[in-house]
């Protein structure tokens, strides 16, 4: 019997998105949330800063990997919630060193989904008592489906055909997901995002590089010709979308998560190049336009991403609230106010 049926294990919680979901969590529930995070090169304690004198946020450093570890976290915690957002997620980090991505987004995302098969389930369709409401909700990505052309979007019922290491292992987690609830009746949601972006994001992506080129007055590098076409979410929407689909997700079921703002890379430079001039002018007058360079594109850059979202909109009643250009302001804002944060 759950000891305490509140409490919520959120992977990966130090990153980019999960602490932006956590601070979702501790200001609208009233959940235990334990953040269990390696804190590799994409974790941040930073992101945290505001949840460490709260009594309800718990943080454990750990891989997602020990599966004795996370063990012994269901044994204490008795969680019926889990979002794993833990994964490795830099394409060109997947491309130079793939075997990180196999270990983290595939071992990790079973020993996640044994142990609380496990904790929750006495046989397969069984749930122990005080278990039958409990939920796993695994965040996934629109890279899954490959790339598209200048039209057409991305549907849950889009094949997979993953075109990086990156995207490769993520739909590998995928199926391992799909198959725990086919297989064992897995009490599992499963969601598939666009490019975020907002607060605390990595200084590695593209929006942060953009930035922190533009202020520290080096080249802004854009790959290739800087059409490569992205739908941008921004964090705070996705994190909402998130929660919707774990409490009221059909278990078993996809759903894609969208921003319906479609805007291609040099746009992108162009716009964060236009807030700048706006916010903090360069000295010589100039506009930060002019640091804008083309570098080489990177290997299988894929052309397109584009997320149909009106199936959560649909079943769960959900929508992206922001824009591009209202969530960049917010965003830029942000950096300009802890640049630190864009500094190695």
């Amino acid at each position: 019997m759950p000891q305490n049926s509140k409490a919520i294990l959120v992977t990966g919680g130090a990153g980019f998105i999960g602490s932006n979901y956590i601070k979702m969590l501790l200001e609208t529930t009233d959940l235990t949330v334990v953040n269990l995070d390696k804190l590799t090169y994409a974790g941040d304690l930073r992101n945290l800063e505001f949840a460490e004198s709260n009594p309800s946020y718990h943080f454990v450093e750990g891989d997602i990997c020990d599966a004795a570890l996370v063990d012994s976290l269901f044994t204490k915690y008795s969680f019926e919630r889990v979002v794993h957002f833990a994964a490795e997620s830099h394409v060109d980090n997947s491309i130079s060193n793939p075997d990180a991505f196999v270990q983290t987004n595939v071992v990790g995302t079973h020993r996640l989904l044994q142990v609380a098969y496990k904790h929750w389930m006495d046989a397969p369709n069984k749930f122990k008592s005080g278990y039958a409401n409990a939920r796993f909700l695994h965040v996934s990505t629109d890279e899954v489906y490959g790339t598209l052309g200048a039209e057409g979007l991305f549907t849950e019922q889009t094949p997979y055909a993953p075109n990086s290491p990156y995207s490769a292992s993520k739909a590998a987690s995928d199926m391992l997901v799909r198959s725990y609830f086919h297989t064992y009746g897995f009490p599992a949601v499963t969601t598939n995002c666009s490019n975020n972006y907002g607060p605390h994001q990595h200084r590695e992506k593209l929006i942060p590089t953009i930035i922190r080129s533009a202020i520290s007055g080096k080249n802004i590098p854009i790959y290739g010709d800087g059409q490569n076409i992205r739908d941008w979410l921004y964090v705070a929407d996705h994190c909402s979308g998130v929660h919707r689909a774990l409490e009221n997700g059909r278990l078993g079921e996809t759903y894609n998560i969208g921003g319906k703002n479609e805007r291609n890379n040099l746009y992108i430079a162009n716009y964060i190049c236009e807030l700048l001039d706006q916010k903090v002018p360069r000295e010589d007058g100039q506009s930060y336009k002019s640091q804008i360079s083309f570098v080489t594109d990177r290997p299988g850059h894929d052309f397109r991403y584009a997320i149909d979202a009106s199936k959560i909109t649909i079943e769960l009643g959900w929508e992206a609230q922001e824009h591009f250009e209202s969530g960049m302001d917010k965003t830029l804002n942000w950096y300009l106010n802890n640049r630190n944060r864009l500094e190695a």
